[in-house]
């Protein structure tokens, strides 16, 4: 099995490209981020070259987060932002060797929104298939993001054969997923063929994946026969100095 190290957690007090390096030490595989726009690419192209990592994926902008945004893409009237985002993020990951773009919906509901998503979505997908990079949507618990558009698997994998386009995926983050729906196993094999890229973290308090509700080496065998090559995500909040919240990664690789 091989693991990812989500630096908008892991490794927050350092800089995008020291964290990159400390990710690697550590022992993971790759790096995934949630915004890292402030960060020049230039410079996060020169840590991953030096570390022989890859990037599996970064975020649409959330909007106006002060006025508490989060993604723009299934705001009906605000296409034209969604687009820049869109754009942003896809010149960006460019610019990186990014594999995927996770293109945040937002807080908003009803046939509007949804028909503004798979605008959004189509644009999007046209757009990353000319640099062969995937678009992926993820289904967030009402708990973190009350009022989020995706909140479900299901309305998720509607969403996806709607678009049907070939660059569009199901973002499968168990943590998410548990909370709202449960089941989570047979969830994984059942959309299997939908994924496009699996993330974790202990439930219901978003910490390293070695206490909580659920057993994550049970989950993690269960992935594993699907045969589930690329890395998986570590998402989660590490509640002190990443380094010390390791254990599970070294146990998980042996």
């Amino acid at each position: 099995m091989k693991f990812s190290a989500n630096l908008g957690f892991l490794w927050s007090e350092l800089s995008l490209p020291d964290a990159i390096r400390a990710a690697k030490a550590a022992g993971f595989d790759a790096v995934e981020c949630h915004w890292p726009y402030e960060t020049p690419s230039d410079a996060v192209a020169h840590a991953l070259t030096e570390t022989e990592m890859s990037m599996l994926g970064l975020n649409t902008s959330r909007g106006d987060v002060n006025s508490g945004e989060n993604g723009l893409s299934a705001l009906p009237g605000r296409e034209t932002e969604a687009r820049a985002a869109i754009d942003d993020a896809l010149a960006y990951a460019v610019a990186i060797r990014a594999e995927n773009i996770h293109v945040m919906a937002g807080f908003a509901s009803g046939d509007a929104a949804h028909k503004t998503f798979l605008t959004n979505l189509r644009y999007a997908c046209t757009q990353a298939a000319q640099h062969n990079i995937t678009i992926l949507i993820e289904p967030l618990n009402r708990y973190d993001a009350p009022g989020y558009f995706l909140t479900t698997t299901e309305q998720a994998r509607t969403i996806i054969n709607t678009v049907d386009a070939t660059n569009l995926r199901l973002m499968f983050d168990c943590y998410h997923v548990q909370l709202m729906e449960g089941d989570l196993t047979h969830r994984l094999h059942d959309l299997r063929p939908l994924i496009g890229h699996i993330q974790f973290a202990s439930v219901p308090d978003r910490g390293p994946p070695d206490h909580g509700e659920i057993n994550y080496a049970h989950v993690f065998a269960e992935i594993d026969k699907t045969n589930w090559n690329a890395p998986i995500g570590a998402e989660y909040k590490p509640g002190g100095p990443t380094d010390e919240t390791l254990g599970w990664l070294s146990q998980a690789k042996t």
